[in-house]
Protein backbone atom coordinates (compact mmCIF):
# COMPACT_ATOMS: atom_id res chain seq x y z
CA UNK A 1 0.00 0.00 0.00
CA UNK A 2 1.80 3.37 -0.73
CA UNK A 3 1.30 6.58 1.41
CA UNK A 4 1.30 10.19 -0.73
CA UNK A 5 3.59 12.50 0.36
CA UNK A 6 1.83 14.00 3.37
CA UNK A 7 0.68 11.04 4.78
CA UNK A 8 3.85 9.92 4.74
CA UNK A 9 5.15 12.53 6.15
CA UNK A 10 2.91 12.35 9.15
CA UNK A 11 3.87 8.10 9.47
CA UNK A 12 7.15 8.95 9.75
CA UNK A 13 6.76 11.70 12.32
CA UNK A 14 4.97 9.78 14.36
CA UNK A 15 7.50 6.97 14.17
CA UNK A 16 10.27 9.45 15.35
CA UNK A 17 7.72 11.08 18.23
CA UNK A 18 4.07 9.15 18.91
CA UNK A 19 3.69 12.09 21.05
CA UNK A 20 3.72 14.86 18.53
CA UNK A 21 0.62 17.39 19.14
CA UNK A 22 -1.56 17.41 15.72
CA UNK A 23 -0.46 21.10 15.63
CA UNK A 24 3.10 20.24 14.95
CA UNK A 25 2.35 16.79 12.97
CA UNK A 26 0.37 19.63 10.68
CA UNK A 27 2.95 22.17 10.25
CA UNK A 28 5.36 18.74 9.35
CA UNK A 29 2.92 17.88 6.65
CA UNK A 30 1.88 21.35 5.88
CA UNK A 31 -1.60 20.53 6.47
CA UNK A 32 -4.09 21.58 8.66
CA UNK A 33 -4.99 20.24 12.40
CA UNK A 34 -8.16 18.65 10.97
CA UNK A 35 -6.73 17.47 8.29
CA UNK A 36 -4.05 15.85 10.16
CA UNK A 37 -6.45 14.40 12.85
CA UNK A 38 -8.61 12.95 9.79
CA UNK A 39 -5.77 11.55 8.23
CA UNK A 40 -4.72 9.76 11.34
CA UNK A 41 -8.22 8.46 11.55
CA UNK A 42 -8.09 7.39 7.73
CA UNK A 43 -4.58 5.35 8.28
CA UNK A 44 -5.82 3.64 11.39
CA UNK A 45 -8.63 2.17 9.65
CA UNK A 46 -6.38 1.21 6.48
CA UNK A 47 -4.51 -0.66 9.07
CA UNK A 48 -1.25 1.39 8.46
CA UNK A 49 -1.28 2.55 11.58
CA UNK A 50 -2.24 -0.15 14.52
CA UNK A 51 -1.51 2.07 17.69
CA UNK A 52 1.02 4.61 19.51
CA UNK A 53 3.49 3.10 22.24
CA UNK A 54 5.89 4.05 24.36
CA UNK A 55 9.42 2.03 24.19
CA UNK A 56 11.12 1.22 27.44
CA UNK A 57 14.73 0.18 28.24
CA UNK A 58 14.51 -3.00 29.68
CA UNK A 59 18.28 -1.85 31.54
CA UNK A 60 16.24 0.47 33.80
CA UNK A 61 13.82 -1.80 34.94
CA UNK A 62 16.63 -3.93 36.06
CA UNK A 63 16.53 -6.57 33.13
CA UNK A 64 20.38 -6.13 32.39
CA UNK A 65 20.36 -9.33 30.15
CA UNK A 66 18.65 -10.17 27.24
CA UNK A 67 18.83 -13.34 24.77
CA UNK A 68 17.55 -14.89 21.41
CA UNK A 69 16.70 -18.05 21.74
CA UNK A 70 15.77 -20.77 19.45
CA UNK A 71 13.40 -23.15 19.68
CA UNK A 72 12.10 -26.42 18.51
CA UNK A 73 9.35 -27.97 19.84
CA UNK A 74 9.10 -31.52 20.49
CA UNK A 75 7.12 -33.75 18.26
CA UNK A 76 3.38 -33.00 19.64
CA UNK A 77 4.25 -30.63 21.86
CA UNK A 78 3.64 -27.20 19.72
CA UNK A 79 0.70 -26.21 20.82
CA UNK A 80 1.60 -26.41 24.41
CA UNK A 81 5.60 -24.24 24.06
CA UNK A 82 3.47 -21.55 22.28
CA UNK A 83 1.36 -21.40 25.52
CA UNK A 84 4.62 -21.25 27.74
CA UNK A 85 5.72 -18.54 25.69
CA UNK A 86 2.84 -16.53 25.54
CA UNK A 87 2.16 -16.92 29.77
CA UNK A 88 5.76 -16.07 30.84
CA UNK A 89 6.49 -12.14 30.32
CA UNK A 90 10.23 -12.11 30.57
CA UNK A 91 9.37 -13.43 26.55
CA UNK A 92 9.01 -9.48 24.96
CA UNK A 93 9.32 -10.92 21.50
CA UNK A 94 8.27 -14.10 19.56
CA UNK A 95 8.38 -14.99 15.70
CA UNK A 96 6.95 -18.16 14.51
CA UNK A 97 9.56 -19.39 11.42
CA UNK A 98 10.25 -21.64 8.54
CA UNK A 99 12.97 -23.66 9.12
CA UNK A 100 14.92 -26.13 11.55
CA UNK A 101 13.74 -24.19 14.78
CA UNK A 102 9.83 -23.04 14.85
CA UNK A 103 10.19 -19.78 16.88
CA UNK A 104 12.80 -17.08 17.58
CA UNK A 105 12.11 -15.69 20.77
CA UNK A 106 13.69 -12.67 22.60
CA UNK A 107 14.08 -12.35 26.51
CA UNK A 108 14.54 -10.22 29.05
CA UNK A 109 15.63 -10.59 32.40
CA UNK A 110 18.02 -9.47 35.37
CA UNK A 111 20.22 -12.56 35.45
CA UNK A 112 21.92 -15.61 33.49
CA UNK A 113 20.33 -17.63 36.55
CA UNK A 114 16.73 -16.17 35.52
CA UNK A 115 16.87 -16.97 31.91
CA UNK A 116 18.47 -20.75 33.20
CA UNK A 117 15.06 -20.99 35.14
CA UNK A 118 12.82 -19.56 32.44
CA UNK A 119 14.85 -22.54 29.82
CA UNK A 120 14.44 -25.12 32.68
CA UNK A 121 10.53 -24.19 32.38
CA UNK A 122 10.17 -25.73 28.42
CA UNK A 123 12.92 -27.76 28.26
CA UNK A 124 11.28 -31.26 28.50
CA UNK A 125 8.92 -29.88 25.60
CA UNK A 126 11.23 -28.35 22.98
CA UNK A 127 15.02 -28.31 22.08
CA UNK A 128 16.87 -24.22 22.76
CA UNK A 129 19.47 -22.53 21.67
CA UNK A 130 20.31 -19.46 23.11
CA UNK A 131 22.25 -16.52 22.37
CA UNK A 132 23.03 -13.56 24.75
CA UNK A 133 22.31 -10.31 23.00
CA UNK A 134 25.58 -7.95 23.17
CA UNK A 135 23.98 -4.97 21.57
CA UNK A 136 21.87 -3.86 19.43
CA UNK A 137 23.28 -1.84 16.54
CA UNK A 138 19.57 -1.61 14.77
CA UNK A 139 16.41 -1.17 16.90
CA UNK A 140 13.13 -2.00 15.91
CA UNK A 141 11.98 -0.10 13.09
CA UNK A 142 9.55 0.31 10.50
CA UNK A 143 10.85 -1.11 6.55
CA UNK A 144 10.45 2.03 4.49
CA UNK A 145 7.91 4.29 3.84
CA UNK A 146 6.59 3.44 0.39
CA UNK A 147 5.08 6.51 -1.26
CA UNK A 148 3.29 7.04 -4.69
Amino acid sequence: MKLDEADAKIVDALIRDGRMSLKDLAAHAGLSSPGVSERIRRLQERGVIRGFSVEIDPKALGYSLQAIVRIRPLPGKLHIVRQLIQEIPEFCECDKVTGDDCFIARLAVPSIEQLDDILDVIADKAETSTSIVKSQPIRRRPPPLVTG
